[in-house]
């Protein structure tokens, strides 16, 4: 059962009751069922009253106490704690049933009568303590559960005792066997009763009170002062009278119409009491612990169509003086099972009607008068089973036939089900549009838990994707959810049944008291539903994100519930036309996640509260789009999602021979060359790839992907010493490249170097590999078939640090590392796919890799990869041509396309992302200045896939590196003798799995407890704006103090920007270390530099003891500074 209703029978608060009741209701009509047999075949002859009398005077005898004693129960189980007055109830069924064994062996009708009254008294006190105690024991999410589970349990009940009676009484030795089986259940049931919880205490104030009379009155007027109440009693009770109508009618409808014995009756009575069992477990399945009357319109609609065509299908006349067919002849007719099908849907129908409305009454009675409402109900059911019997006896009189008095009712059941919709409009609109979207979209709704955990008041917020969305909340939220709406709005016809649903709070946007409006609404106790970012997104990423919904709920002092809605931004009610491949009628997800608060310093006031709340707000958006993304595949898994969510036909990858790859030419190449890679290589093995950024790399990293290989990107600029301690550190036996780039690039003193230690494969010799037949069935693959499986947890890719401070090691990303920072990054940038990227950073870097490669290619996006970021006249050239949209870069890089490209080269560029190293403030004024673009500066690691921050459009701030983004936990330790801020740690899905050293080849040395040390010296404000101070290896102590070396470098940035400057320090004997600047401006000498320091009031001990003058600084292929080399230059004295 989906809502896990079924672990309450593993429940003590829960089994206990469900055993005694289902044991109780057993043993009543097993009693009354034998009595009935007995009075029939056995000792009706020689009584005084007719067999028929009789048994309609044992079935008044049963149903009398209901009126007699019902408020006498009610009263007693809200004065008294409930669990011992159970037990105490079960202990007198015990003494009935043996009263009842002695009523049997004496053959007595008389005493045979009494114990049924009895067993009727028994049942009167016992109804309002099982149904009362319930909401006591179980939550409010599981109440529809428990009474579901109630409900179905006791006409399984019902149905076994009836049959029991009537099989066993006449068997021989019948009396003995009734006899032991009714002490048994009787004291199974008592013994059940036993290990009941201890339930609330009592209400002292109700009087118990012996005139039943007034007191039957009494609990009548108290539920009919409740009009809620009072409607739930009257579905009940009308569900009552339909249900004795067909049991009643049962053993006539059989012999006289479908011509059938007593065992048919009983196949009839089997399938009507299984289909109510099956109705209450399916109503706790719907509403998945919803206290709700949605399913009772149409229930009631449901009873009403197969009523009739009950009628229809048992209208033909009998054959006069037939034989009474068995069980087999029977059901060797077809319309005989219709006649059966007819049943079983009422009954069905009539299980989804009766669990909500019991539970309403339950939830909605006070606590102190519970149990006397649930009396009320009781005597209504009886008076209403009573009519019942009297309105059947009387069309039956006038000559009706069975199938006519199911017409009449059926007739009857239509005026009460219209009259339920005219009462429930928002029930039957609110489910005929959840069954209409259901049917449509296949929604699927997660986290309804978190909703209930929120509490009556909260503020829900929601992404906006499409016009289906306010239906979708509408439709699928539990209860009635309260929107805000404009006043022009509401008035429109078409808007109009749609409020009927909800609970429209109407609004003036121009009027600047409606946000209080809103707010007086959820502190009244309502759900409202906001969509914070005030439009439909146009872009498929969330768009601007209002404070006003985060104030509201600081106002109100209530929890943000968030909820996405996903795949509605696929249909045709979408606004992006054109920017995704839309569907008529995609899958849709509705995700409800944990209720949260803001916690706002109270020093925050004003502005800048509003201010903070909107960040919070924003952060608890993006949060939300990052937990529910579609994240937990392997890479390959989520490049063949892409092609069926964006189609396999766009161009998806382009490099400078400008031959594009589509979707499934890229799928199906990969599928090509990974089929002969897995013949040259081990399942999980890792395997080199020396390749610079074109569309081959692209393929032979998919290609290793496809067959569960792991790819480790070589950086090919590093020298042949760096290549092969990488190698020996990931335990790499084969390395992909191409003769031509080897040739182009000049790396045959590499390559010599690598054949000594690896097997290098060259692409040129694989590809006669792969013939026609291999082609084809490649592409059929593409376009038909679907991923391999994998552990998205198991290794990726093996990328290499950078080498700028020291020995390169081996970082080990998982699939679900890499797919979580692409998430991570999703959360927070708005992309889409008419957007193109520019990448000319080498992919054997993080920030090329997962931002420049991965991330759109996964996402849709169109890629455009150029081999060489250092071609400053080139780059700007190629962005400008192929109308790139998103640039990635280092300053280093920048700052050279800065200087070269022409104000319009740029034009269509909407994100410039620089990470991997400072930005420097000159680099930002040209970049802005030139060609009005911002530069977004972000920050991460390649250990942490990279991304941890990141500027964006809407939340920036100069000269730090942004916010960090969501699914970051991040750690701040104090450093001593570094007064400015804090070693930062971080840990998230998007951490490594480890490192590889070439000291202990092959060996995964995981993060201490995942927390990774980044190793920056950062600042963290309370807008969450992260600013790095330096790197801690890159602090020097002088004289006793600490200096950062990233300090002095700004300093000298900001002297000359237009020149390149670095800092290292050296060992100094009379003060520790000292500071050497170098820098390729010049004429650069110290004065110049201690000049600038005093002007900008810095102390002299920052000023470098050195200025040396270069022709070029060394790089790294990333763009960084190689620190390592450059000091090896300053302690050679200019020569490396």
């Amino acid at each position: 059962m989906s809502d896990g209703s079924f672990h309450l029978l593993r429940c003590r608060r829960f089994l206990p009751l469900f055993a005694a009741q289902f044991l109780g209701a057993a043993n009543d009509n097993l009693f009354k069922n034998a009595l009935v047999i007995l009075i029939v075949y056995r000792l009706g002859e020689g009584l005084a009253l007719p067999p028929q009398i009789l048994v309609t005077l044992a079935a008044g005898l049963f149903i009398l106490p209901f009126f007699l004693l019902s408020a006498t129960a009610g009263q007693m189980s809200d004065r008294f704690e409930k669990s011992g007055l159970i037990k105490r109830v079960k202990l007198a069924e015990v003494a009935v049933a043996a009263l009842g064994v002695w009523s049997l062996f004496t053959g007595s009708v008389t005493a045979m009568l009494v114990v049924l009254f009895g067993f009727g008294v028994q049942a009167t006190f016992f109804g309002p303590l099982k149904y009362a105690v319930l909401p006591e024991h179980l939550a409010e999410t599981e109440l529809v559960g428990g009474n579901a589970l109630i409900e179905g349990g006791t006409f399984i009940a019902i149905l076994v005792g009836t049959i029991a009676g009537g099989l066993l009484i006449l068997a021989e030795g019948g009396v003995m066997l009734v006899s032991v089986l009714m002490l048994a259940l009787a004291a199974a049931g008592y013994v059940a009763s036993l290990f009941l919880p201890i339930a609330h205490p009592g209400n002292a104030s109700v009087r118990v009170s012996a005139n039943i009379m007034a007191e039957t009155l009494a609990v009548l007027r108290l539920i009919r002062g409740r009009r809620d109440l009072f409607l739930s009693v009257l579905g009940i009770s009308w569900f009552w009278l339909m249900g004795a109508t067909f049991l009643a009618q049962f053993p006539a409808f059989a012999k006289d119409v479908l011509v059938a014995d007593q065992h048919v009756v009983t196949l009839l009575l089997t399938v009507f009491s299984v289909g109510i069992g099956i109705g209450s477990v399916l109503c706790g399945r719907l509403l998945k612990g919803e206290i709700s009357a949605r399913p009772v319109p149409f229930a009631a609609l449901g009873m009403t169509l197969f009523s009739f065509d009950l009628y229809f299908a048992s209208a033909v006349p009998a054959m006069p003086g037939a034989a009474l067919a068995g069980v087999a002849e029977f059901l060797s007719l077809a319309a005989n099972w219709r006649v059966l099908g007819d049943l079983l849907a009422i009954a069905i129908c009539g299980g989804l009607y009766i669990v909500p409305l019991y539970t309403i009454l339950q939830s909605r009675a006070d606590e102190g008068s519970r149990a006397r409402a649930i009396a009320a109900n009781n005597i209504m059911n009886a008076a209403f089973m009573v009519i019942s019997a009297a309105a059947g006896a009387l069309m039956l009189g006038l000559g009706f036939s069975v199938p006519q008095v199911f017409l009449v009712q059926a007739g009857a059941n239509l005026v009460v089900a219209v009259y339920i919709c005219g009462l429930l409009p928002d029930a039957f609109l609110k489910g005929l549009f959840a069954w209409v979207l259901r049917r449509a979209y296949g929604v699927r709704v997660e986290g309804l838990e978190h909703l209930a955990a929120a509490g009556d008041k909260a503020v829900i917020v929601v992404n906006h994707v499409s016009f289906l969305d306010a239906v979708l909340m509408a439709a699928f939220l539990p209860g009635r959810p309260s929107f805000a709406i404009n006043t022009f709005v509401a008035r429109l016809w078409w808007v109009r049944p749609f409020l009927s649903v909800v609970d429209a709070t109407a609004i003036d946007p121009t009027n600047p008291m409606s946000t209080k409006t809103l707010i007086h609404a959820v502190q009244g106790g309502r759900r409202m539903v906001i969509f914070p970012e005030g439009r439909i997104t146009v872009t498929g990423a969330l768009m601007k994100i209002y404070e006003g919904p985060g104030m509201i709920a600081d106002k109100s002092d209530a929890p943000v519930v968030p909820v996405r809605i996903d795949g509605a931004q696929f249909t045709l009610f979408s606004r992006l036309k054109g920017k995704v491949r839309r569907h008529w009628f995609p899958r849709i997800t509705i995700t409800i996640l944990a209720p949260r608060r803001f916690e706002v310093p109270e020093r925050i006031k004003g502005r800048a509260r509003r201010q903070y709340i909107g960040a919070a707000l924003y952060d608890v958006m993006s949060g939300m789009m990052f937990e529910t993304s579609d994240r937990h595949h392997t890479l390959f898994q989520a490049l063949v999602q892409a092609r069926r969510h964006h189609g396999g036909d766009g161009v998806v990858l382009d490099d400078v021979s400008r031959k594009p790859l589509t979707y499934t030419r890229l799928i199906a190449a990969s599928h090509a060359l990974g089929r002969v890679l897995a013949g040259q290589s081990r399942p999980g093995e890792a395997v080199g790839l020396l390749l610079p950024n074109v569309n081959a790399v692209a393929v032979a990293f998919f290609a290793l992907q496809s067959v569960g290989r792991v790819p480790a990107m070589l950086n090919f600029s590093t020298g042949a010493d760096t290549v092969l301690a990488a190698c020996r550190a990931a335990g790499l036996e084969t390395v992909v490249t191409s003769r031509r780039f080897i040739a182009q690039a000049r790396l045959d003193g590499l390559v010599t170097a690598l054949a000594g230690a690896v097997r290098v494969l060259y692409l040129e010799d694989l590809a006669p590999a792969i013939g026609p037949f291999a082609r084809l069935a490649a592409l059929a693959k593409a376009r038909f078939g679907g991923a391999p499986q994998g552990d998205p947890e198991s290794r990726a890719l093996i990328l290499f640090t950078s080498g700028s401070e020291g020995t390169p090691k081996g970082v080990v990303l998982s699939h679900a590392n890499l797919l979580a920072n692409c998430a991570q990054l999703a959360a927070r940038v708005a992309f889409s796919p008419q957007d193109i990227v520019f990448n000319a950073l080498p992919v054997f870097h993080s920030f090329g890799m997962t931002g420049g490669l991965l991330l759109p290619l996964l996402n849709g996006l169109r890629v455009f990869l150029y081999p060489s970021p250092l071609h400053y006249r080139i780059v700007p050239e190629l962005v400008y041509d192929t109308n790139a949209t998103i640039v990635f870069g280092t300053d280093t890089f920048l700052a050279g396309y800065g200087r070269v490209a022409a104000p319009y080269d740029f034009y269509s560029v909407r994100y410039v992302f620089a990470g991997a190293e400072k930005v420097k403030d000159e680099t930002r004024r040209v970049w802005m200045d030139k060609f009005g673009i911002r530069i977004l500066e972000g920050y991460g690691a390649t250990e942490t896939g990279p991304v941890l921050a990141v500027n964006t459009p809407m939340h920036h701030k100069a000269g730090t590196v942004g916010r960090l983004l969501p699914g970051i936990e991040a750690r701040l330790e104090a450093v001593p003798g570094i007064d400015e801020g804090a070693r930062l740690l971080v840990r998230g899905p998007n951490v490594m799995k480890g490192y590889l050293r070439a000291e202990a080849p092959g060996v995964l040395q995981p993060p201490e407890d995942g927390w990774y040390d980044t190793g920056d010296m950062v600042t963290l404000d309370e807008m969450g704006f992260v600013r790095i101070v330096g790197r801690i290896k890159r602090f020097a102590k002088i004289a006793g103090e600490m200096v950062s070396l990233g300090k002095v470098e700004a300093e000298a940035a900001l002297l000359w920007p237009d020149s390149q400057v670095a800092v290292v320090a050296v060992p100094d004997d009379r003060k520790g270390e000292q500071l050497v600047l170098v820098t390729d401006r010049a004429g650069a000498d110290r004065a110049q530099v201690l000049a600038h320091f005093k002007m900008r009031g810095l102390a002299e001990l920052l000023v470098p003891r050195t200025v040396m003058v270069v022709g070029k600084l060394p790089l790294l292929g990333t763009g960084k500074t190689d620190y390592v080399a450059l000091k090896s230059l300053v302690e050679g004295g200019g020569h490396a």
